[in-house]
């Protein structure tokens, strides 16, 4: 059988690398030190996800972010650009395919969470099958700090993961969680020392590449069943919702206060 592998220089904001029998791919955006999610980044991870569904080199992936971030979420300055319900629609089924795609990608995927991992930054970490986190990190889904639904994923795999009472929580503040908080709640797998995530967390990623393949893939298979169901609930409706607010008042209020770097001034409009 040909091998089909990723093609490193193809990408601009992922940094792809084979070590092994590891896959590890770095979030690497070259205009944002955050790694915010801009349409260069939001493009190539969709791309990513559906080329990953074809991977054959690979026995297990390490999906992490460079320097500072994981991800920071959306780039506030790419917002005011999907100003249109036809560029809304593009982003929703584009969101929607990435996020199906991360679920159904054969291989095992252990996330690294180096730093911030924010709004979409923090659906596709919980997505992963494995999470780990720097003690130095964050997660969030502060998508009602700019007037807008939690979509992306949000609304599904964080109830799945901690309940809905404390999803809910989170999700209607947009506060962070801390590490050991994160750790504590169920919401990761581990917390590491930060000089030892990308060893602990590869190391992991070697334990799984040496597993039998079938079996491995398999159980992620039967496992992922049940977030395609919360998915089915939760993501057409979380998603929709997020483009009527999108078109708020609200949401622009809200940009344009941290422009001005005031609080927002919300009239449910």
């Amino acid at each position: 059988m040909q091998e089909n592998c990723l093609n490193p220089s193809s990408f601009r904001a992922l940094r792809i690398e084979y070590i092994d029998a590891i896959l590890k791919i770095t979030i690497d955006h070259p205009d944002s030190a955050l790694n915010a999610v801009d349409d260069l980044l939001h493009t190539e991870l969709t791309r990513l996800f559906a080329e990953l569904k074809r991977e054959r080199r690979a026995r297990a992936i390490l999906l992490t972010g460079s320097g500072k971030a994981f991800s920071a979420g959306g780039d506030f300055d790419w917002f005011p650009s999907l100003n249109d319900l036809e560029k809304l629609e593009n982003l929703r089924r584009d969101a929607k395919q990435m996020i199906w795609d991360l679920l159904d990608v054969p291989l095992p995927i252990v996330a690294a969470i180096n730093g911030p991992a924010i709004g979409l930054g923090a659906s596709i970490a919980l997505l992963c099958d494995t999470i780990w986190m720097a003690d130095s990190a964050t997660i969030a889904d502060p998508h009602v700090r700019v007037g807008i639904v939690a979509g992306d994923g949000g609304a599904a795999i964080w109830p799945l993961a901690v309940g809905p009472a404390r999803a809910k929580e989170y999700l209607m503040t947009g506060d962070p969680v801390s590490a050991v908080e994160a750790e504590r709640i169920g919401l990761v797998n581990r917390v590491v020392p930060a000089a030892e995530l990308e060893a602990k967390s590869m190391a992991f990623a070697r334990r799984l590449a040496a597993g039998a393949p079938l079996a491995i893939q398999y159980t992620k298979q039967a496992v992922n069943k049940v977030v395609k169901d919360a998915l089915n609930i939760a993501f057409d409706a979380s998603t929709a919702l997020e483009i009527v607010t999108f078109q708020s008042d609200d949401h622009k209020e809200a940009l344009q206060a941290i422009r001005e770097k005031r609080k927002p001034d919300f009239k449910g409009r």
